[in-house]
C-alpha cells in the first residue's frame, strides 16, 4: 500500500472496518496500541524493545497478522510550534521502510503531548514509577490512536 501524509487520504485508503494499530516510536522502544473492529476505542497492547529495523518491523507485522489489522497510525512528533524536526524525519523514514514490508496503509497523527497525557493518566491511577516506565510507551500509543479514532468518528458524522 502506501504511506499517507494527509489524514483524509489515509482514511480513504482504509477498509470500512477492521482494527488499527497506533505506534509511538521512541529511540529505544515502540509503544503499540490497537483499536476494536469498529475503531471506537484504543487499547494499549505492548512495548516493543527496539533492536534493529528488520526485527522491529517483523514484530509489528506479526501483531498486524495476529490482530487482523487494517492499518497503522504512527505518532508524528511535531515540535510544539508545529514544525518538523529530526524525530519527524526519522518517523517518516520508518513509515517508508515499513511500507515496503506490508500492504497495510500507514498514516500519521500529531502526537504532541501524548506522553504527557499518558504520564498524567498513570499518575492519576497511582502507578508506581517502575510500572510507569514499563507501560508509558504503549499507553502513549493508546492516546495517539484514540486521538485519531476520535477524529475518524467526527469525520463520519
Amino acid at each position: 500500500m502506501a504511506v499517507f501524509a494527509e489524514a483524509d487520504a489515509f482514511v480513504a485508503a482504509l477498509p470500512p472496518q477492521g482494527p488499527l494499530a497506533g505506534l509511538d516510536l521512541g529511540e529505544k522502544t515502540i509503544g503499540v496500541a490497537v483499536s476494536d473492529l469498529r475503531r471506537g476505542v484504543a487499547t494499549p497492547l505492548e512495548t516493543v524493545k527496539r533492536k534493529k529495523f528488520t526485527l522491529d518491523a517483523a514484530r509489528l507485522i506479526e501483531i498486524a497478522h495476529a490482530r487482523g489489522l487494517a492499518g497503522f497510525v504512527l505518532g508524528l512528533p511535531l515540535n510544539m510550534d508545529g514544525t518538523e524536526g529530526p524525530r519527524c524525519q526519522s518517523t517518516r523514514a520508518f513509515a517508508r521502510n515499513l511500507s515496503g514490508l506490508t500492504d497495510l496503509p500507514i498514516g500519521f497523527w500529531d502526537e504532541r503531548l501524548s506522553t504527557v497525557a499518558a504520564e498524567r493518566a498513570l499518575l492519576d491511577f497511582d502507578t508506581s514509577r517502575a510500572k510507569r516506565a514499563q507501560v508509558i510507551d504503549h499507553v502513549a500509543a493508546g492516546f495517539i490512536l484514540q486521538g485519531f479514532l476520535d477524529r475518524l468518528a467526527a469525520m463520519r458524522r
